[in-house]
């Protein structure tokens, strides 16, 4: 039984993407596990969600994919329910859950919405609360672009306060062949190690979600570390790019 937190260090970086090669790593190991969206924003109710993309690359099943709220403004969690006159997601009532579904899985994944301290509801709970009362470590996923360093240490001081114990950093959109990394990215790499005070867990390469399931698992394989069954190596990863 293994819960793992996924967050951003904020929108668009490619949160949905990872969460998706974690799966999809797990299910070709097979691997029991469930994928979780607590609170879907910016979608409409007949839209597919992040959990469909989710879903399409790892090759799940509906069965496998947990949905507890959605609304439709792309905004935080709090702020949506508040417009839309909609509950709030109960994070509490999702952690019951969580667990449940740990009790039958070996893995059970947790997709935030936005960073780690978006507001779920009027009372300021966030998804570093719901990991804290799970246990749960948390994955964090940053963009490699110019700015994600303050963004990547306010989130690691954050988890840090909070007692929340961190999985790793994954880069969630590296640039592929023919592009290749600007200057800020390549120095980045070796910043953030510092900042996470350990070797990368990842690099996922860009356009990764566009790809079919089977290419999919490759670009997942070679973009995660052996801790979450890839082959990412962070020393030759630095080596090739980094400053």
């Amino acid at each position: 039984m293994s819960i793992l937190v996924v967050t951003g260090t904020g929108t668009g970086v490619g949160k949905t993407i990872a969460t998706a090669a974690l799966a999809a790593l797990a299910a070709t190991r097979g691997a029991s596990l469930a994928v979780v969206k607590p609170a879907q924003t910016g979608v409409a109710e007949d839209e597919p969600g992040d959990l469909a993309d989710v879903a399409r690359l790892a090759g799940l099943a509906d069965t496998d994919t947990y949905e507890y709220a959605r609304y439709p403004d792309p905004l935080s969690p709090a702020a949506a329910a508040r417009i839309s006159g909609l509950p709030p997601v109960s994070l509490h009532d999702a952690a019951a859950d969580i667990r449940k579904l740990a009790d039958s899985r070996r893995l059970v994944l947790v997709e935030g919405a936005g960073g780690l301290l978006v507001r779920y509801d009027e009372d300021g709970t966030t998804l570093a609360d719901l990991a804290r009362d799970l246990n749960a470590p948390v994955l964090v996923v940053a963009d490699p672009a110019l700015g994600t360093l303050n963004h990547t240490a306010l989130t690691l001081e954050s988890m840090a306060l909070r007692g929340v114990e961190l999985a790793g950093v994954v880069l969630g959109s590296w640039p592929c062949e023919p592009d290749e990394p600007d200057l800020a990215m390549r120095c980045n790499i070796r910043d953030l190690e510092t900042l996470a005070a350990r070797p990368l867990a990842g690099a996922i390469r860009s356009g990764a979600g566009t790809l079919d399931a089977p290419d999919f698992l490759l670009a997942a394989r070679a973009g995660l570390s052996p801790a979450f069954g890839g082959t990412f190596d962070a020393s030759a990863f630095r080596s090739r790019y980094g400053l």
